[in-house]
């Protein structure tokens, strides 16, 4: 599943009519790092939690005609399931906090 998300997310990344080349290009690097610091958790449950609010907060931060109500939560949802690894797993608290900086300062 976790594989399966991450690959949705590049997807609409790369499809996102509303990104300039640069910030396309950041938001991939991003998800690389992310994917290589879910790959080395030991926790599956977790992880796939962390992927899944990923990908819907990129979704709902992508669409045409975005539901800011939605994004929120899904950023929410993202930001709750990262809090736990914060001292365990420090460099992949800081790749889900800088993609959701990055989306922020999209204004989405």
């Amino acid at each position: 599943m976790i594989e399966d998300t991450l690959n949705k997310l590049e997807r609409r990344l790369r499809s996102a009519q509303n990104l300039s080349p640069e910030h396309r290009a950041s938001l991939e690097k991003l998800v690389r790092e992310l994917r290589t610091e879910i790959a080395e958790l030991d926790d599956d449950e977790r992880a796939e939690s962390i992927a899944g609010f990923t990908e819907s907060s990129a979704r709902e931060a992508l669409r045409s005609e975005r539901d800011d109500d939605l994004l929120d939560l899904s950023l929410q949802g993202l930001e709750k399931s990262t809090r736990e690894f914060e001292a365990s797993h420090p460099r992949l608290t800081s790749v889900v906090n800088h993609i959701c900086q990055q989306l922020s300062n999209l204004g989405i």
